[in-house]
């Protein structure tokens, strides 16, 4: 079990990108949440609950709202960590034209927007916040989801219970609708035969047994998932090193259909093989 007096997540990305939302879920969850505190109580309230309420789980939420204060985040991080103490940061993403509608709905206006247009106020937060995005532990790409699917997402990675070493998630993926953003590793099957120039497959997924055993039978798949395999197996001891639990992994081909599908599958039996808890998200599947 993870040590409840070393229990911290520190919830922040872009205006728009569903924060309240994250942080509701977390309240469910039992977690204490405070929003937008500023970056310099993020230390003092920590050692106050920690002598005040024993085992709390504290969820904090800090974003540009805290204006230029913001900027003392990575600091305050920094100070945490050096203890027994290492924070866990969620980080909610979104695209522009996503959060610009939903900024819109809001009809509120975006907090470093000032007098220009609300797409430089989204840029400008993009900037400040480049370095946390790059080292949060958990990274959610919230543009095609519903706040419900976006609540079972951070249920699944902060849920109270056993803790895995790692989680890990594996995303199939069209390369013709976009890399996924929240990948910390992509990797390309467009090198396999495609089963979409095969007729009688064209019509299956790499969830039918026919275009299964079509894509596993060349030698250069299994060939590919040993190599992979070893490769993982690399990446999840770093991982643990440097205490970040989850990952997320894209396996690509064109459409997301064929190819990606039924490595996502195999790459995924792999590492539950390992002993990762493993989720597998078909994100094209069905587009086509």
């Amino acid at each position: 079990m993870t040590d409840p007096a070393g229990d911290l997540i520190i919830v922040t990305g872009m205006t728009g990108a569903g924060r309240s939302t994250a942080a509701k879920a977390l309240e469910d969850l039992g977690w204490f949440v405070i929003d937008n505190l500023p970056p310099q109580l993020l230390l003092d309230t920590v050692t106050l609950l920690s002598t005040t309420e024993q085992g709390v789980r504290l969820a904090v939420v800090v974003d540009v709202r805290s204006r230029g204060f913001f900027g003392d985040l990575r600091h305050a991080i920094d100070a945490l960590s050096g203890g027994r103490l290492r924070p866990r940061v969620l980080f909610l993403e979104a695209s522009d034209e996503v959060l610009v509608r939903r900024q819109e709905a809001a009809r509120r206006p975006h907090p470093l927007q000032g007098g220009s247009r609300l797409l430089d106020g989204i840029a400008q937060e993009r900037e400040m916040v480049r370095e946390l995005r790059g080292d949060a532990d958990v990274l959610i790409d919230t543009s095609g989801l519903n706040v419900h699917e976006l609540a079972a997402k951070v249920a699944a990675a902060f849920a109270d219970g056993e803790d895995p070493a790692v989680r890990s998630t594996v995303v199939s993926f069209g390369f013709k609708y976009g890399i996924p953003v929240d990948a910390d590793m992509v990797v390309d099957m467009r090198f396999l035969p495609n089963p979409h120039w095969v007729p009688e497959l064209r019509p299956h997924s790499g969830l039918d047994d026919d275009v299964r055993r079509y894509v596993l039978a060349q030698p250069t798949a299994q060939t590919f998932l040993d190599r992979l395999d070893a490769l993982l197996e690399t990446v999840i001891s770093g991982f643990l090193n440097q205490r970040k639990q989850y990952l997320t992994l894209a396996v690509g081909c064109t459409g997301g259909k064929h190819r990606s599908v039924t490595m996502s599958e195999a790459v995924a039996a792999r590492m539950r093989e390992r002993g990762v808890e493993t989720n597998v998200v078909h994100r094209d599947l069905g587009r086509e």
